[in-house]
């Protein structure tokens, strides 16, 4: 059975979990000071940063579960997400509403694979 690597451990959390070729980890938005838009922005912006470190890119995302505060943002999630999927690449994804608590609008829950050598 291949190994965990767990990136950036805290005793709360890791910020990546990769096992075998596959890397796990969430992403809510650096600044929860912005509207959705915004934070809908910065934290795929994040996932595409998460995916550099990891060596892997966008074509690689297997599944993205989306919990955003208020569905009435689901309109500006599919906007941004629609122009930041790449086309012929989508991932599994599901968005539910999740009472998040305080001024974070959306976390986002990452599976992709390892980009081959």
């Amino acid at each position: 059975m291949p190994p965990l690597h767990r990136l950036v451990s805290t005793p709360r959390y890791a910020d990546v979990v990769i096992h075998g070729d596959t890397a796990y980890w969430v992403e809510v938005a650096d600044d929860t000071g912005l509207d959705a838009r915004g934070q809908i922005g910065q934290v795929l912006a994040q996932i595409d940063a998460t995916l550099a470190t990891i060596g892997s890119d966008r074509t690689r995302l297997i599944q993205i579960v989306i919990h955003l505060a208020d569905l009435a943002d689901a309109a500006t999630l599919d906007e941004l997400w629609d122009a930041w999927v790449p086309r012929g690449h989508p991932p599994v994804r599901a968005r539910v509403q999740s009472g998040l608590g305080g001024t974070c609008l959306v976390e986002m829950l990452v599976t992709a694979a390892l980009t081959q050598p």
